[in-house]
């Protein structure tokens, strides 16, 4: 069941290699599908999701949103789509969610800044470069804000990806030719080992995405780790009360088999926030 993560930059041409790639192979494509569900789990707008990520949002609606649920919520949306298999996912900062499941081919698909400023121009009918520019930047630094507050990695840095395709060389069906070709390759090669993997991950994030949604486990930050349906939670709660309640609603999730409960209760609750007492 093939996988693919590319990166999303605006005018690289990623989105045409998505869909012939998803057309020659007979996949899917997930991209403009999360902003949807993030939208819908966090109980806002969809527009409102889309300026947050494009850099777009006004100061008070950036005070105003939980951009760590945001990020919480896609990664759980990108797990999921990875797990069923057989698509290509675009964006969302899948390259480094699935970077560490063998069988992904994690691409970067990039362009020269004035071939991208000029794909834009063409888009939207204008001869107003400076415009272009100022877009093309602003989509950028967005991209770049977001890899290094979710993941800690500087965006589009050349060894977090197994290739680097420039659209500029390379035509878009080279690129979709050159990823077929790497899907072929023992590297990638699903086993059960890989794919095992590529299940805890999806768990632990649908672990992780119900203690968010919890009233009672929405400020518990801990380490989540899944295995054959075995869920493992370490780290520090606030109380007694707080780690019953972890545990209660790791075990509901779908897929929860079994959970390792070795989370551990802060002696002096003061040391929390007054709202987790």
């Amino acid at each position: 069941m093939p996988v693919i993560a590319l990166t999303q930059g605006m005018g690289s041409l990623a989105q045409d290699v998505a869909e012939q790639l998803a057309e020659e192979l007979q996949l899917s494509t997930l991209q403009h599908e999360v902003a949807e569900r993030v939208a819908e789990k966090m109980h806002v707008s969809r527009s409102l999701i889309n300026r947050l990520r494009g850099g777009k949002a006004g100061t008070i609606e950036k005070l105003r949103s939980d951009r760590h649920a945001m990020a919480l919520y896609s990664a759980e949306e990108v797990l999921e789509a990875a797990a069923k298999g057989n698509v290509v996912i675009r964006g969302w900062g899948a390259t480094q969610l699935l970077r560490s499941v063998p069988h992904i081919p994690c691409i970067r698909i990039m362009r020269p800044f004035d071939k991208r400023v000029q794909w834009l121009m063409d888009e939207i009918d204008t001869d107003d470069r400076s415009v272009a520019e100022a877009e093309i930047r602003r989509s950028d630094e967005a991209n770049a804000s977001r890899m290094q507050d979710q993941f800690g990695v500087t965006w589009n840095e050349p060894v977090l990806f197994d290739a680097v395709l420039n659209t500029d060389r390379l035509s878009v069906d080279s690129c979709v030719q050159t990823i077929r070709t790497l899907l072929t390759r023992p590297e990638f090669a699903e086993t059960e080992e890989s794919r095992s993997l590529l299940q805890g991950l999806a768990l632990s994030a649908h672990v992780r995405s119900a203690l968010r949604a919890s009233e009672h486990t929405h400020g518990v930050d801990i380490v989540i780790e899944s295995r054959d349906g075995r869920v493992t939670l370490r780290g520090i709660v606030a109380s007694v009360e707080e780690k019953a309640a972890a545990q209660q609603v790791s075990t509901a999730v779908a897929g929860v088999k079994a959970v390792d409960d070795q989370l551990r209760v802060m002696s002096r609750s003061k040391l929390f926030p007054s709202n987790r007492q």
